[in-house]
């Protein structure tokens, strides 16, 4: 089970896949620098890293909440990164006339989780034949992404060979991944069912486990999402143990002055340790 992710496959004897960056996009310094960072653990061999960031988030808690620099300079700003770190890059879309554009500088799309059952927005995002990773909603049973999966193998380009699902072939790469990023418990808190992750890839589609996001406190701060940075780093271990393909993190110099999710990030100047001990543990659970 493999999908192509740029110049990468993500999945069943890879490397593990990583995903990370800023929540949101603000100055071009902070983009490349984290930028930097990420193309330094990129050098491992038992990595491959795609830089993050969106150019809006279009899913704040408040009207007043800062969104970012929108979709023209925001492409811009991630092509920059792109081009400067070598790193392939990702982005969220909120709406299908998104999708096209966004194709054009990322090589991965992003379907946010509120928006998982979106049919416009998942088959605008495979029409333009880009690899697409796709939030599992907290409102979701992990069974119920196959038909997310679905709308997305069956809208892709037809001369496109990567449709074949990974049950017809294994050794052709598909274009879906889908990502556990923790399930609403009550008010204002998330959890994880860690069986998410083996039942959705028994979909045939690699997993992504979203560390950071899994800790939000949904309307924590009153008019804005908290967070319990504390508890990344054992969700992604767990995550690791019971066999996800891919980690998904949000990462930060000064997490608690960024705009969006700072109370989950994770430190960039710690990011490097954190990544280094999940690698040695996927290391290990491999050799079991």
């Amino acid at each position: 089970m493999l999908a192509r992710v740029g110049k990468y496959l993500c999945g069943d004897g890879q490397p593990l896949l990583l995903i990370a960056g800023p929540c949101v996009l603000q100055t071009r310094e902070l983009a490349m620098q984290i930028g930097e960072t990420l193309a330094q653990i990129n050098e491992r061999p038992d990595v491959n890293v795609v830089f993050k960031a969106s150019f809006d988030k279009a899913n704040r808690t408040s009207l007043s909440a800062k969104r970012g620099p929108g979709i023209e300079a925001g492409l811009r700003l991630l092509e920059a990164v792109g081009a400067d770190s070598g790193l392939p890059v990702t982005t969220d879309i909120h709406l299908p006339e998104q999708a096209a554009p966004a194709a054009e500088v990322c090589d991965l799309l992003q379907i946010p989780a509120f928006l998982a059952r979106q049919t416009d927005l998942l088959v605008a995002a495979a029409n333009t034949g880009r690899s697409v990773n796709v939030k599992k909603g907290q409102f979701m049973a992990p069974t119920d992404m196959r038909y997310a999966i679905d709308k997305l193998r069956g809208s892709f380009p037809n001369s496109d060979t990567d449709t074949v699902a990974s049950d017809e072939s294994d050794s052709v790469p598909g274009k879906v991944l889908v990502c556990e990023r923790g399930t609403f418990f009550g008010y204002g808190r998330l959890v994880n069912d860690m069986q998410s992750i083996p039942i959705m890839r028994s979909l045939g589609a690699p997993v992504v486990f979203d560390a950071t996001h899994s800790v939000q406190q949904p309307g924590g701060l009153g008019g804005a999402t908290g967070g319990n940075r504390e508890m990344v780093e054992p969700l992604a271990r767990a995550a690791v143990a019971i066999g996800c393909d891919a980690l998904f993190f949000e990462t930060h110099p000064e997490p608690d002055t960024s705009p969006s999710d700072g109370a989950n990030m994770i430190f960039l100047d710690q990011f490097a340790g954190l990544v280094d001990r999940l690698l040695r543990l996927r290391e290990a659970v491999e050799g079991l």
